[in-house]
């Protein structure tokens, strides 16, 4: 399997920030821009490991962000034994919020348009 850096690194990055922002934030930067990093997370991991296009890549982050806040709509955490409770919560979160999906869609924007402006300045990740 070949690591990509030029997504590796940003993807690092973003991990370092949602750990800090899960450790020590409250409120909209924790609930809100920690949402709409987390899809800028996942996309640069799969870009860092598969070689897939942008689209692709877009179109998987969509469906695995939408894909976890609607299973919120469900009891799928009280289905595990408690010492897997805090995990889940941290993967999962705890409650569906139409605002979360409204975080994810500007993340996810903004991805497309990060993409578009490095593809004008011919930097080719």
């Amino acid at each position: 399997m070949k690591i990509y850096l030029n997504y590796f690194i940003p993807f690092i990055l973003l991990l370092i920030i949602e750990v800090l922002i899960e450790r020590f934030a409250t409120g909209f930067i924790r609930f809100t821009i920690g949402d709409y990093l987390a899809v800028m997370l996942v996309y640069t991991l799969i870009k860092s490991i598969l070689r897939i296009s942008i689209e692709k890549a877009i179109l998987i982050t969509f469906i695995i962000a939408f894909s976890i806040e609607f299973l919120q709509l469900s009891d799928l955490q009280s289905n595990f034994p408690a010492a897997y409770s805090k995990t889940l919560k941290i993967i999962l979160g705890t409650s569906f919020s139409f605002g979360d999906l409204v975080a994810y869609s500007l993340g996810i924007i903004s991805i497309i348009l990060v993409e578009k402006y490095l593809k004008k300045l011919k930097i080719a990740f």
